[in-house]
């Protein structure tokens, strides 16, 4: 088996992945500091190793994570809410259309862009994940503040789908939720909204861009999506 470089340590693969394993087991959930994504990403670059390790970091990154993640909601109950919540987005465009009082135009056409830039985050992430064959255990409360839903996926999957096609589910739920409230804003010209509503939801939308560019690219989907990136590269320079 081969053995990664730590600094001065050596440690085999099958070492260190036991003693991670036995960690989490004691109780530590803190996988950052037990060294396992280090460990991933000397595994990554290497399809044999990936496969090799797939079913053994996927249980050690299940196990950490329901020990140190509450509450944990089924991934059908989790979709459902979204898919309703989608519903009440696509109806509050409805009612924005069909009103004759223009304020509440305006406050329903703001309220589908909030709800639709939600709601559409982790269904992308599910529906296209699903497609390269990953897939998820469960759906959660994620930070920074305000709380969020966040989607799980199960790492066994996940690490066999192509680096390529795992970039592409990080960025769907990112893509998706800045394209909603651009959607409802599409509809703005159609219904009686004032403009301040327009101008409002393009804030929304700028705003959300602006976040992206500044915190996403450092500690969310954009930093995952540049990682797999870099870990095609990777696997595709030991082709060559």
């Amino acid at each position: 088996m081969q053995e990664p470089q730590d600094g001065a340590r050596l440690e085999t693969y099958q070492d260190a992945f036991r003693r991670i394993e036995e960690a989490v087991d004691a109780g530590e959930t803190d996988l950052r500091e037990l060294g396992f994504w280090k460990l991933l990403a000397r595994v990554k670059p290497e399809p044999a190793l990936t496969e090799h390790w797939a079913d053994v970091a996927g249980r050690i990154d299940r196990k950490a994570f329901e020990r140190g993640v509450r509450p944990r909601f089924p991934i059908w109950f989790g979709n459902a809410v979204l898919l309703a919540g989608s519903a009440v987005g696509v109806g509050a465009i409805w009612f924005a259309l069909t009103t004759s009082d223009p304020t509440l135009s305006g406050i329903a056409l703001i309220t589908s862009a909030g709800i639709l830039s939600v709601s559409l985050h982790d269904l992308a992430h599910w529906a296209v994940g699903r497609l390269a064959g990953i897939r998820f255990t469960s759906y959660f409360f994620g930070g920074p503040f305000p709380p969020r839903p966040g989607i799980k996926t199960d790492y066994a999957t996940y690490l066999r789908a192509a680096p390529e096609e795992r970039a592409l589910m990080h960025a769907s739920g990112a893509v998706a939720s800045k394209i909603a409230p651009f959607i409802s804003l599409a509809f703005w010209p159609a219904s009686d909204a004032p403009a301040w509503a327009a101008w409002v939801i393009l804030a929304i939308g700028v705003a959300q861009v602006v976040t992206d560019v500044l915190f996403s690219t450092k500690s969310s989907d954009w930093k995952k999506v540049r990682r797999e990136r870099k870990v095609a590269r990777a696997q595709h320079s030991r082709q060559v």
